[in-house]
């Protein structure tokens, strides 16, 4: 298990992180999602040891990641911008990664070679970006982490080996217990393999639980004619005769109220995990306007 606990980093007079707390579960996945500038990165680069908090604590497994060589070689990364030395090969860095990480594994590194299939021999400044992050995936998944964290991981991918670079890290999770944070502004994506979400707003966390509560606790209820009284609605909008309301609370609650008020039609749906991002966000001034006139 990973926490982050009160959490606060200040560069200069900016205030990044503040009172941030966060807890990735053993064996989960947990998507950290935010707008542009939440502080996603920092809480990631905390994480990682890279920056050393104001305040708070970072553990994994209750041992303090910062300075700490035995805990980080039990976690590996893939950031947005994929590092290597500029002259390096796969190779090389293969070689790199095996003396930092005890666990690394060279027999799935060669077994992997037939889904990545990248040359071995070619320099890394040389691929496109889409290589450098499949060859990132590559030894990151052979150093056998016990946390894997990920900023947004798939950009640059194309669709297959999106789907193929998701397959292996779910099958590390369910085989090996991988815990994994992955921060990404792809919410369809999340949406398949995060069983938490975390969303943060300029470095606090507004909200964080499973996605099925998050799912379960707020719907979407569509009607035609007026709103029930009691409803905790976030969000209101209209076509024609048709309603539609993001009702916080559960679909059975909301759809009690709606066969109460006598409706002539009404239908409770659920919500995405995008449309939830934006309606949580919408509350502190991210709601989505219309601006044409």
């Amino acid at each position: 298990m990973l926490e982050l606990k009160n959490i606060t980093k200040k560069f200069g007079d900016f205030t990044a992180l503040q009172d941030l707390s966060l807890t990735v579960p053993k064996c989960a996945v947990y998507g950290l999602v935010g707008p542009n500038g939440a502080g996603k990165s920092t809480a990631i680069r905390c994480a990682l040891g890279v920056y050393r908090p104001d305040s708070g604590s970072i553990t994994l497994e209750g041992a303090p990641v910062f300075e700490n060589p035995a805990a980080k070689s039990r976690i590996a990364s893939i950031p947005d911008d994929v590092f290597y030395f500029p002259s390096a090969t796969p190779a090389e860095m293969r070689a790199f990664y095996r003396a930092l990480y005890p666990r690394f594994d060279d027999t799935l590194y060669q077994e992997l070679q037939d889904v990545f299939r990248l040359d071995q021999k070619m320099q890394l400044r040389r691929f496109s970006k889409g290589m450098q992050k499949q060859a990132a995936f590559h030894l990151a998944i052979c150093c056998r982490p016990d946390m894997l964290i990920l900023d947004e991981p798939v950009d640059g991918l194309d669709p297959v080996m999106r789907r193929q670079v998701m397959s292996i890290i779910l099958s590390d999770v369910a085989e090996r217990g991988t815990s994994v944070l992955v921060s990404s502004h792809n919410l369809r994506e999340l949406e398949d393999i995060c069983d938490h979400v975390g969303i943060m707003d300029h470095g606090k966390m507004l909200l964080q639980r499973s996605l099925a509560d998050m799912q379960g606790n707020t719907v979407k209820l569509q009607l035609v004619g007026e709103a029930p009284e009691g409803l905790n609605i976030l969000h209101q909008s209209s076509a024609g005769r048709l309603q539609t309301f993001v009702v916080r609370g559960t679909a059975q609650e909301v759809a009690e109220k709606a066969q109460a008020a006598g409706l002539s039609y009404y239908d409770v749906l659920p919500l995405s995990l995008e449309e939830i991002f934006i309606y949580e966000l919408g509350g502190v001034n991210y709601e989505v306007k219309n601006i044409i006139v």
